[in-house]
């Protein structure tokens, strides 16, 4: 996408390309959370634990994703099921009743290889572990900074978005 500005000064009229500029904007448009159609990337969160839950919904909506929750796995997996257009990723918790986090990633990965998934977990020294047992893209021990995730979420959509075009 090539940006021009036509500047015209009678009887003078000059167009000029502004390739850096259009670099500029598609990377604030991806780092608002806005896709290259400037809608918002879709994003799957599930966690039992509600303050989690609660804070990390504000964060991701205030990066302008558009944020489905889910309060537990089999909350989540319906919710990743019944979804017609689907979701850009998906960030879940390791350890949740009614299906675990390992499991449902191990469902979204059957069904959706390149749907990216980030796993969140309070549990285990060895998060590298986790994510290959779970086939998650990367997982973050609990607590976590709020910028290493968004950092990781744009990482995530970015390499899917590059798999598509090719």
């Amino acid at each position: 996408m090539l940006f021009f500005v036509r500047i015209s000064v009678a009887p003078i009229v000059a167009v000029i390309s502004l390739p850096e500029l259009a670099d500029k904007i598609r990377k604030a448009n991806f780092d608002s959370g806005l896709n290259k159609m400037n809608k918002p990337f879709k994003l799957l969160l599930i966690d039992d634990d509600e303050p989690i839950l609660a804070n990390l919904s504000i964060f991701l909506r205030d990066k302008k994703y558009d944020v489905t929750l889910a309060s537990d796995g089999l909350e989540g997996l319906k919710l990743f099921e019944n979804d017609q257009l689907g979701f850009d990723l998906v960030i879940t918790d390791i350890v949740m009743p009614k299906i675990s986090g390992m499991g449902l990633i191990s469902i979204i990965k059957k069904k959706s290889p390149d749907t990216p998934v980030i796993a969140i977990t309070g549990w285990g020294e060895y998060p590298e572990a986790f994510a290959a047992e779970s086939q998650a893209d990367k997982v973050l021990s609990k607590p976590f900074e709020l910028s290493e995730l968004d950092k990781v979420i744009n990482e995530l959509i970015s390499s899917k978005k590059h798999k598509l075009q090719d």
